[in-house]
């Protein structure tokens, strides 16, 4: 009975993981870093980049879709006549390695979202004294984006009821046939005292922190003025663009507008 709804929880996690938003984010975070790298060594920000580039790699690097999709894999189609018939099941030392990865992941995917909290706050807070503006400008889009592709495409959360069938799973496994493979360890059969945080109550208070943050409105708005201003000095600029080049002989190169594309 409890074979389709594990089958089921592990695509849906297998999914969220390798989806496209987190490896996106973590491409451009790793480009970012490259980037600054030999100007910005000291730079309170840019070690906090650091930080979550570091929580990625240690994701990527534990290999946890590799060994969801494994078990997946051991686990039979079944149809819904086949239901109650004899089938073979993953065995006790299987399930122990995924459930101690899925342990794993949820604290990583945690510590991941603190880091990305702070360095966020980190970065609006240089962008007020307005250092390294391109730099904090680009991070701090990264990081909002990067936290809200793991909290609403509910990666952690998936994470968190597959761990739930997966400790369903070992206890009835364990009771046919007691075959312990990780020695010393007790699984929590729940996984919130495991993490030892309430996740929706330190989700929200990283989310108010985030949202209530001062933001550097006064100089933002001339760098990046409204729309409509924006495209009345566009449209001006290549209005004069326009009767310049009429006047003058072709010749004579005129300055280009910067909205204008560069082939």
């Amino acid at each position: 009975r409890w074979l389709p709804a594990l089958r089921q929880r592990l695509d849906m996690a297998g999914k969220r993981l390798s989806g496209p938003g987190l490896a996106a984010e973590g491409g451009v975070l790793r480009a970012l870093l490259f980037a600054y790298r030999n100007r910005l060594l000291r730079h309170r920000p840019y070690l906090a980049l650091q930080q979550v580039d570091q929580c990625l790699k240690r994701l990527w690097k534990m290999n946890l879709v590799g060994c969801i999709e494994t078990l997946a894999g051991l686990i039979p189609e079944k149809n819904t006549s086949q239901a109650h018939a004899e089938c073979l099941v993953p065995s006790q030392p299987m399930l122990e390695t995924v459930a101690i990865k899925v342990l794993g992941g949820c604290k990583l995917i945690l510590r991941l979202l603190d880091c990305c909290c702070k360095a966020f706050l980190l970065s609006v807070q240089h962008l007020c004294l307005e250092e390294f503006i391109l730099l904090n400008t680009v991070a701090s889009g990264l990081l909002s984006r990067l936290w809200f592709v793991i909290q609403y495409r509910c990666v952690l959360q998936s994470l968190i009821s597959l761990y739930g069938i997966l400790s369903t799973s070992l206890r009835l496994v364990s009771e046919t046939q007691k075959m312990p493979y990780i020695k010393g360890f007790t699984f929590p059969s729940d996984i919130s005292n495991f993490l030892g945080v309430n996740v929706s109550s330190e989700v929200k208070k990283q989310k108010a922190r985030m949202l209530t943050t001062k933001k550097p409105t006064s100089w933002l708005k001339k760098l990046f003025p409204t729309m409509p201003e924006a495209v009345a000095e566009v449209g001006k600029k290549r209005n004069l663009a326009t009767c310049t080049s009429a006047v003058k002989n072709c010749s004579i190169p005129c300055p280009m507008d910067i909205g204008e594309p560069v082939l």
